[in-house]
C-alpha cells in the first residue's frame, strides 16, 4: 500500500468522502454501528474539537479517502480519557494502516497529556466477533477494560403502560430553560457510574442544535405537579432520551429507535421512575414509527440496568468490548 497523503479534516468539503468511507466499511462489516454517520458528523463539527490536530485523514495515490481517525476527548480535570474512532477501507486492511492510525492516536494523546500534565488513557471499541481487530489491538498493547451489550426489543409486542409515582409529571425538554437543570440531573444520575465524565451545558446546547434532534423524544420526569407548583420549585428527577436515527436501515424497510440515555437522580431511585421512563420512551418510539428499540448498556452496571431492560422485553443482541491503553 502506497499512502501519499495524510492531512487534517477540512470540514464540510470532506463529508461526502467520509460518508462514502463509512458506507464501504459498513457494507463489509455489517456492524450496525451504534454511532451512525450522522452522529459522527456531529462529533466532527463540534466547536470544542480541535479539527486541525484531533482528526486525521489518509488518502491513496488517487486522492481517495482510505482511512479516518478521530480522537474524542471528554472534559476531565484528573485524567484524559480519549476515545479513538477509526475507519479503514476494507480493500487496504491488514497492510499497516491500522497500526499507523493507532500510532497517530497515541502520539497526539501523548502531546495533550504532556501539555496538561495529566495521565492519559487511549480507548477504542470492537465488536466481540471481530477477531482480527481484537488481535491487532492486543498486539498494540491494548487491554480489555469493559464489556457492553447492545440489546433490542420488538415494538410490535405489547408495551406496558408506565406507572409514575404520585406527584411526578412526564414531560419533554423544552429548550434553553431546561438545559442547566437537565445537565445537573444527568451528572447526579451518573456520577457513581463507571468512567463517568460530567457533561456541560455547552455540550448539551450543541446536541440540541443538531437538525436531527427530536425534542418530543427527549423525556423528563419532574417532581411536583406543574399546575400546582412554581417552575422554580420543580426538580428534574429522571430522563429518557430517545432517537430515531436518520436514514438508518432504509433499504431493509425497518426503522430502529434507540434509547440513547436513561437515568434517575440518586435521591429519586427505588421509586419505579427508571422503569416508567423506559416504558414511556418505548411508547414514544412506537408512535414515531419505529419497529424496534435498541440500547447499549454496561454489562457490569451496578444499578441493575440490565435486569430492568430484560424485565420489559429487551434481549442481548451484540457484545462490544472497550479497550484501553495507558499512554
Amino acid at each position: 500500500m502506497n499512502i501519499l497523503t495524510t492531512r487534517s479534516y477540512k470540514g464540510e468539503t470532506d463529508w461526502c468522502a467520509i460518508a462514502n468511507l463509512i458506507d464501504d466499511c459498513e457494507t463489509v462489516d455489517r456492524l450496525g454501528e451504534e454511532v451512525s454517520a450522522t452522529e459522527l458528523k456531529l462529533i466532527l463539527d463540534c466547536p470544542k474539537l480541535d479539527k486541525a490536530r484531533d482528526v486525521q485523514l489518509w488518502e491513496d495515490g488517487n486522492c481517495k479517502l482510505i482511512g479516518l481517525a478521530l480522537l474524542d476527548r471528554p472534559d476531565s480535570t484528573d485524567q484524559i480519557d480519549a476515545c479513538l474512532w477509526f475507519y479503514v477501507h476494507p480493500k487496504v486492511r491488514g497492510e499497516g494502516l491500522e497500526k499507523d492510525i493507532i500510532k497517530w492516536g497515541e502520539t497526539r494523546l501523548g502531546e495533550v497529556g504532556k501539555q496538561r500534565n495529566l495521565p492519559a488513557k487511549l480507548r477504542t471499541y470492537s465488536r466481540e466477533d471481530k477477531t482480527d481487530l481484537m488481535l491487532l489491538l492486543e498486539k498494540q498493547g491494548f487491554e480489555v477494560d469493559r464489556y457492553f451489550l447492545t440489546m433490542a426489543r420488538s415494538l410490535a409486542q405489547p408495551i406496558p403502560e408506565p406507572e409514575f409515582p404520585a406527584d411526578f409529571v412526564l414531560t419533554q425538554v423544552s429548550g434553553e430553560q431546561d438545559i442547566q437543570p437537565w445537565v445537573e440531573m444527568f451528572n447526579q444520575s451518573f456520577i457513581d457510574h463507571w468512567n463517568h465524565h460530567d457533561l456541560t451545558a455547552e455540550t448539551v446546547r450543541y446536541w440540541m442544535s443538531d437538525p436531527n434532534y427530536q425534542p418530543e423524544l427527549d423525556l423528563i420526569a419532574v417532581s411536583g405537579d406543574s399546575l400546582r407548583d412554581s417552575f422554580a420549585s420543580r426538580k428534574f428527577a429522571a430522563f429518557c432520551d430517545c432517537q430515531i436515527k436518520p436514514q438508518q436501515n432504509a433499504s431493509s424497510g425497518t426503522k430502529e429507535g434507540w434509547i440513547e440515555l436513561l437515568g434517575t437522580r440518586r435521591d429519586f431511585r427505588k421509586m419505579g421512575l427508571g422503569k416508567a421512563m423506559l416504558l414511556a420512551g418505548l411508547h414514544k418510539l412506537k408512535a414515531a414509527g419505529a419497529n424496534t428499540a435498541k440500547l447499549s448498556v454496561d454489562a457490569d452496571s451496578l444499578t441493575g440496568a440490565t435486569k430492568l431492560y430484560t424485565s420489559v422485553g429487551f434481549r442481548p443482541l451484540e457484545t462490544w468490548i472497550e479497550w484501553a491503553k495507558t499512554v
